[in-house]
This record gives C-alpha cells, structure tokens and sequence, in this order.
C-alpha cells in the first residue's frame, strides 16, 4: 500500500473521528480544535508534498521527514505543556470547591445542633 494513502487515510479518519467526539460531547472544542488542526496538516502536506520538501528545505532540514519529526516532537512538548496548566487548573478548582463544601457542611452541622423552637431559643438566653 502506499504510504501516502495510508498517510491520507488515517488523517482522514483521525479528522471524522474527533468531530464525531466533539458531536456527541465526549471531547470538547477546546481539546478537539488542535486534533483537527494536527490531522488537516498532515492531509495538506500529503496533498502538497512539493511545498514540504521545499519549506523544510528552507529552513534548514536535510530530509523532510527530520522536519516532520521535529514539528511532532514540539507539538507535543506543547500539548504536554497546556494538558498541565488545564491540569493545575483543575487541581485548584477541586481544591476550593472541597473548601466549599466543607465549609456548607460545618454550617448545616450548625443548623443541626440548634433548637428547632423558637420559644426554647428565647429560655436559654
């Protein structure tokens, strides 16, 4: 098989994948917008294999592939570095909401702990 239709091909698929994720809301935009924008690059560069060899000539890079390899290995490096901010992010948000309801369920204890009659309030002050 060739390998750039097998290339094509799994982009493809990658691509219908991730809009069928977003569709029934397994995976939001937010994550998908970069997964889609990975898998039309890659069927660009199949389609216009000409201007990859040039541009990463351009830049320096002896084989396109070494080009490829790079871009894949910084775009990781990216993603690794977002996933840890939304991450740490997530962290923060688990912490204050678990100050919150700890704070909700020392005041129903509270509530709990106080006489239900009115009257009974005013004979112990």
């Amino acid at each position: 098989m060739n390998v750039k239709l097998l290339v094509f091909t799994f982009s493809l698929v990658l691509f219908f994948f991730v809009i069928d994720l977003t569709r029934r809301e397994k995976l939001t935009f937010k994550y998908a917008a970069g997964w889609l924008g990975v898998s039309l690059l890659a069927i660009l560069s199949i389609v216009f294999d000409k201007f990859l060899f040039k541009f990463s000539s351009w830049l320096g890079f002896a084989l396109p592939s070494n080009f490829i390899f790079f871009g894949l290995m910084c775009t990781f490096i990216i993603l690794a570095l977002l996933l840890t901010v939304f991450l740490c992010q997530q962290d923060t948000r688990n912490r204050l909401m678990a100050q919150k309801i700890a704070v909700l369920e020392f005041e129903l204890e509270q509530l709990k702990k106080e006489p239900k009659n009115p009257s009974v309030k005013e004979n112990q002050r």
